[in-house]
């Protein structure tokens, strides 16, 4: 049973509670494009007055997932795959640099996470849900940027996945991208980043996630010329 925000320690904890729970339903399209967000019923859900949900939804629109219409609500952005081109090369510029700006080898429980991730990816192939592979990436692209130790990159890195991250699921739904294959494809990453780790060269895990992010985006863009 979920825990009201308002019972959690901190007002950072209940702050960072929301703001997950909130992303995410944006990120897995729970919450499709165009849906009107009712601050009052939130607030109820979260068990917390409207100011701190307004702090969590101002951030949710600095990174572009949502937009506040002024005396109209606040409504889930959309995203679509012609639009984010130059998204996407900034994306793969700043992958390889987190294998150089503050390269930080992972520390034993990210390790563990990491490696955990790869056997929950490697079981999804065999029964694929996009949803599920969607939750699976946005865990993974969160843990990977723990490789470097520099915020304000991992902060933009952050940021920019999070433009993209729902074009995926998007994708396999208007293009009926084989889920299974881009599992599979998933999986692959996470092991190569994990053989390049083991030995501690973080400079070519960022180089594998690099090149991963851009076949993925090659592959969705010939998907949806297919439309």
């Amino acid at each position: 049973m979920d825990v009201p925000a308002e019972a959690l320690p901190t007002a950072r904890d209940r702050f960072d509670r929301m703001y997950t729970v909130l992303r995410n339903r944006i990120c897995l399209l729970d919450y499709p494009p165009g849906t009107r967000l009712s601050e009052e019923d939130l607030a109820s859900e979260f068990g917390t007055s409207r100011t701190p949900l307004r702090r969590v939804l101002v951030r949710l629109e600095s990174e572009g997932l949502l937009q506040s219409v002024h005396g109209v609500g606040t409504f889930v952005t959309d995203v679509e795959i012609g639009e984010l081109e130059q998204t996407y090369q900034l994306r793969m510029e700043l992958a390889e640099l987190l294998g150089v700006l503050g390269p930080n080898p992972p520390d034993p429980a990210l390790w563990e996470r990491l490696q955990a991730l790869s056997i929950e990816v490697r079981a999804l192939a065999n029964v694929p849900d996009a949803r599920r592979f969607g939750e699976l990436n946005v865990d993974f692209f969160h843990e990977f940027h723990g490789i470097t130790s520099n915020l304000p990159l991992r902060d933009i890195c952050e940021r920019l996945f999070l433009k993209t991250s729902r074009i995926w699921l998007k994708s396999m739904a208007a293009a009926q991208i084989d889920v299974a294959k881009e599992v599979r494809i998933f999986a692959d990453e996470i092991d190569e980043v994990l053989r390049a780790l083991a030995i501690g060269d973080v400079r070519s895990a960022a180089l594998i996630h690099r090149t991963h992010i851009s076949m993925s985006y090659t592959r969705m863009r010939l998907a949806s010329r297919k439309l």
